[in-house]
């Protein structure tokens, strides 16, 4: 199962950034939470990087240590003033947010079952992470993505 999650998350990054954000929509934000954006996502791409050796490698609490990091990971909500939060909800689909929400909703799912020692529901939460990036970029950035058009993330309906 390892080797599976290893070759899914070599693939998923050679082919596309944790970047789910749809262009017009960051284009409209301000350079500074444009700069945040960027910030989070990054921050966000290293620590799903460094989970497949630690998990590989059997070490769970490395696996919880980076899950929490990325579960707390809301630099917007951290370092950015009223009016800029305004902004941000004013600006981004309100389906995007939810969709960023679940994210970091099974960012702390992960941290919390690596934590506990179940190593089979780290691999569960791993693959809940990968398919919440999935469908972000399916649903708000298909120009960047194009090949994630016809591939929906599981549970994610186009009719």
């Amino acid at each position: 199962m390892n080797k599976i999650i290893g070759t899914l998350l070599i693939a998923f990054i050679s082919t596309v950034s944790l970047n789910c954000y749809s262009e017009s929509d960051v284009e409209s934000l301000s350079p500074e939470l444009r700069a945040l954006l960027k910030q989070e996502m990054l921050a966000i791409q290293e620590g799903m990087k460094n989970i497949v050796p630690a998990f590989a490698s059997g070490n769970l609490k490395e696996v919880s240590g980076i899950a929490g990091k990325i579960s707390k990971s809301f630099i917007l909500k951290q370092k950015i003033t009223d009016t800029q939060k305004h902004e941000l909800h004013q600006k981004l689909p309100k389906a995007f947010i939810l969709k960023d929400k679940e994210f970091h909703k099974y960012a702390g799912m992960l941290e919390h079952v690596s934590e506990k020692g179940h190593t089979e529901l780290v691999g569960f939460y791993y693959s809940k992470l990968l398919e919440s990036c999935i469908g972000c970029h399916s649903e708000h950035a298909s120009h960047r993505f194009p090949t994630l058009i016809n591939e929906p993330a599981k549970g994610t309906h186009h009719h």
